[in-house]
């Protein structure tokens, strides 16, 4: 597929807004309209960036070749599967869906179209910049910290939905076994759901991944330490700094490659060579996505209780 493809996208939104731009900006690719239930909305967005504004979901797909799904989580799977059905490659934001059920019905319905379904795990476009994705070992132990002060947005899903599982997606990314089992501790503080968790996962090599995510603390704070039988690696994303003590080169300027400065741009440019056939896969497959909202799930049910 060589022809430049017709992109639009579900969602008027802040993310919508992203991903409009970002088709926009791409080579191969033309945006030509955005979706929303409010139409006023989709034409606001659409029309400075050249394409239509839409409230017909019908006519929407009719007039696209690719989609991406930025509405709010908990409407990703119908928007998608209206789209995988007619055919349309899809690429959702994170998280996939808000249950199984949804998420394997659009990992079957890419899979029965015959085309890709990519989610916007975007932060493992920074891994693979960092080399971290290449390291020959498997993981001891994984700490995470992703904390953000208070926002009104993205309410409609828990914390760990919302934030902690961009760090379960990369956990999973690095470690080969399965997890075993999710203990921890978590509160509902300002929203109808957590918003704020600490929990610690056992996967069943003995690999151990430490997730401590909050959307209501008093300041930003974005670290990652991994260990390895070799040495580990520690990242402050904020601070930009880098530790590596294992024998293994890592890319510690990883914020000054392409990928570190967009990382979204790379990961909507692996769903389209995925759709073009110049690439095996997008960056995270719905297979990747489906996987970590099920450890996701399990996080909020122990917490939970």
């Amino acid at each position: 597929m060589t022809q430049t493809l017709r992109a639009g996208v579900v969602g008027a939104g802040v993310f919508g807004g992203y991903h409009a731009k970002k088709y926009a900006e791409l080579e191969g690719v033309t945006l030509v309209g955005v979706f929303d239930i409010d139409l006023t909305r989709a034409q606001a967005l659409a029309e400075p960036l050249g394409a239509q504004g839409f409230d017909d979901m019908d006519a929407f797909l009719a007039a696209v070749d690719v989609v991406t799904v930025a509405t709010p989580a908990v409407h990703h799977a119908k928007a998608a599967l209206k789209a995988l059905k007619a055919g349309k490659p899809v690429y959702s934001e994170k998280p996939l869906a808000v249950t199984p059920e949804d998420a394997d019905r659009m990992v079957a319905a890419a899979a029965k179209a015959g085309v890709p379904l990519a989610c916007g795990h975007q932060e493992r476009v920074v891994f693979q910049a960092m080399g971290l994705l290449d390291i020959p070992e498997q993981p001891l132990r994984l700490e995470a910290v992703r904390r953000g002060v208070p926002s009104d947005r993205n309410l409609d899903v828990s914390v760990v939905l919302d934030l902690m599982i961009h760090d379960i997606d990369l956990a999973l990314a690095i470690c080969e076994a399965q997890p075993m089992t999710v203990d921890g501790e978590g509160a509902i503080t300002r929203s109808s759901s957590l918003d704020w968790v600490k929990v610690e996962a056992m996967f069943e090599n003995g690999f151990i991944a430490v997730f401590d995510s909050s959307r209501v603390a008093e300041a930003r704070e974005r670290t990652m330490k991994v260990a390895y039988p070799s040495g580990e690696v520690e990242i402050d994303f904020l601070a930009r700094t880098f530790r590596n003590t294992t024998p293994f080169p890592l890319i510690e300027n990883f914020t000054e490659t392409p990928a570190g400065k967009d990382p979204l741009g790379l990961s909507v440019a692996g769903f389209l060579a995925a759709v073009r056939g110049e690439a095996p896969r997008p960056v995270v497959t719905g297979e990747e996505a489906s996987r970590a909202l099920d450890l996701a799930l399990a996080v909020e049910q122990a917490v939970e209780g």
